[in-house]
């Protein structure tokens, strides 16, 4: 069984840079059962269960699928911003590459499938990591009683919408504003210091020109800090919107959310440091 973890991309400042695991999982089992074509079984609503399953296509980028069933569960709400394209790809890649000893370039492969690499990378190592076009990602260890809350809200947003609502260019105040707050968020987490991560969430490339599509999740994300977090970001392409706080506040942001946002579905998120995991296929 492979077991790849939910992945939020950006964390404000970093659009299509920055990511971080978290504790909710996709597993996936494949089994040789000889059956003709390929057979999928999947317990997530409007998931396809047959050969165009996420999965089973980046399976197939290393090996053909024909004879195997593949069991997938998943706790990732799609189209949520969530990762869940992502976890299904490294899933698929990961249990081809053990299955087969292929010793694949896993990471290079899934970032290609996927169309950026910040998902893929948290997803496949885990922990937080920051990604760039000249090489692999690089990947630190989540701050040390640093914790989140999601507030995923009814409706998803297509990945597709929320990449066209961005422009090719951005204002140039808009690209320093951005460049400097990511130096923060990093250099706070290194740092483990939360009044700098507060200051790092903030952006102004994304979320700002796709407000139209998750006005909402933008009105929670400027609540943030009142609701008793350290900050806030919408998680990937939207609509999720991760609540940063620390480990001794997340019990009464948690209520408080459930109570402001009633429409959403709260969910407790710890920043994981593991990534893709074989367990036994």
């Amino acid at each position: 069984m492979v077991r790849v973890p939910a992945s939020s991309a950006n964390l404000g400042p970093g659009y299509d840079s920055f990511a971080a695991a978290l504790s909710f999982y996709l597993e996936l089992e494949v089994e040789e059962t000889g059956t003709d074509g390929v057979s999928v079984e999947c317990d997530s609503p409007g998931v396809p269960c047959d050969r165009s399953n996420l999965c089973v296509r980046a399976f197939e980028w290393l090996h053909p699928a024909d004879g195997l069933t593949f069991r997938i569960k998943s706790e990732i709400p799609v189209s949520s911003g969530l990762g869940s394209s992502a976890a299904a790809i490294v899933a698929g890649l990961t249990a081809a590459d053990h299955m087969y000893e292929l010793d694949a370039p896993l990471f290079d492969l899934a970032a290609e499938i996927e169309g950026h690499p910040d998902n893929v990378g948290a997803a496949l190592y885990g922990g937080f990591v920051i990604c760039s076009d000249d090489g692999p990602p690089v990947r630190f260890e989540p701050m040390a009683g640093l914790e989140g809350v999601l507030a995923i809200p009814p409706e998803p947003v297509a990945t597709v919408d929320a990449r066209a609502a961005l422009p090719a260019e951005v204002p140039l105040a808009d690209a320093v504003h951005n460049t400097a707050h990511a130096a923060l968020l990093v250099l706070g987490l290194a740092r483990g210091d939360l009044d700098m991560v507060s200051r790092g969430l903030s952006d102004r490339i994304h979320q700002p020109r796709r407000e139209t599509l998750y006005p909402r999740s933008m009105e929670l994300v400027r609540q943030a800090r009142e609701l008793g977090a350290v900050g806030a970001s919408i998680s990937g392409a939207g609509p999720t919107v991760l609540f940063w706080c620390d480990w001794q506040q997340t019990g009464a942001l948690f209520e408080r959310l459930r109570a402001e946002a009633r429409e959403c579905d709260v969910r407790r998120a710890r920043f994981v440091p593991g990534g893709a995991d074989v367990r036994a296929l």
